[in-house]
């Protein structure tokens, strides 16, 4: 890595984070080429010793059976989308780490469970690396995308809102000092399940909390525009506008 500074993100939530981009013949584009220079990943559980390059599917490797782990499941995310617009709007690159469980509850983030735990010691890893190779960081972050198991079960928007709470704040004690939020779409299965709820709730901690800044609401109509390539998840062509968007927004945050 060649750069005077860097601006560190956790990359947190479920599989919308953890990325099921696909194409199809509607929807033929794939993941972006990483721009030179924009952003490396720490691979804190596969190989704690280096960085490489982003891409994808981005934190493949890095699955812990007691903490986060998504074994072969992920395919294209936003990352690689989000990185590049960052990168473009900052000029400063991105080390990026995994912490994404596909399926999890909010619930299942808080402190003392296994999966908080677990993105708590791979943000001390990375930042113990980073001090010993000497590679300065401005800002540490959070890029989180999370909720849909929650509409499922029903959780009230005054729950996960306070459990998000919960969550953050064990991780800005660790050193996170911003949560960049891609809000969650809409189902597109059988059933009448509405995550509308949960969607109100992000809004919420959007307008009342200054650590969270709400950076896309975007996927909210991928199932209007026939994004959506099942009940849940969406094809990639969604993942890079989604990504890029919310990179561009972050990064005009920071620039302020």
């Amino acid at each position: 890595m060649k750069a005077e500074r860097a601006d560190l993100f956790l990359f947190m939530g479920q599989s919308n984070m953890a990325g099921r981009g696909e194409t199809c013949a509607a929807w033929p584009e794939g993941a972006p080429a990483l721009l030179e220079g924009a952003g490396w990943e720490f691979r804190a559980v596969s190989d704690p010793t280096r960085l490489y390059p982003i891409g994808e599917p981005f934190g493949v490797n890095e699955n812990r059976p007691d903490g986060i782990c998504e074994a072969v499941r992920k395919s294209g995310s936003m990352v690689t989308a989000f990185v590049n617009a960052y990168y473009e709007g900052t000029g400063v690159p991105v080390i990026g780490v995994s912490a994404s469980k596909g399926g999890s509850r909010i619930r299942e983030w808080q402190p003392g469970t296994p999966m908080l735990t677990d993105a708590a010691n791979r943000l001390a890893a990375v930042k113990t690396f980073l001090a010993e190779t000497s590679i300065p960081i401005r800002h540490i972050f959070m890029l989180w995308c999370q909720g849909e198991s929650d509409g499922n079960a029903g959780v009230t928007p005054e729950q996960y809102q306070a459990e998000f709470e919960n969550m953050l704040d064990f991780m800005e004690e660790r050193g996170v000092e911003r949560c960049f939020l891609v809000q969650i779409g809409c189902y597109n299965g059988p059933g009448a399940v509405d995550y509308g709820p949960i969607r109100q709730a992000q809004e919420v901690l959007a307008g009342t909390d200054p650590r969270v800044i709400m950076v896309s609401r975007s996927f909210a109509s991928m199932k209007e525009r026939g994004l959506m390539k099942d009940s849940f998840h969406y094809y990639q062509a969604a993942y890079n506008e989604v990504g890029t968007e919310a990179g561009k927004a972050a990064a005009e945050y920071v620039r302020k």
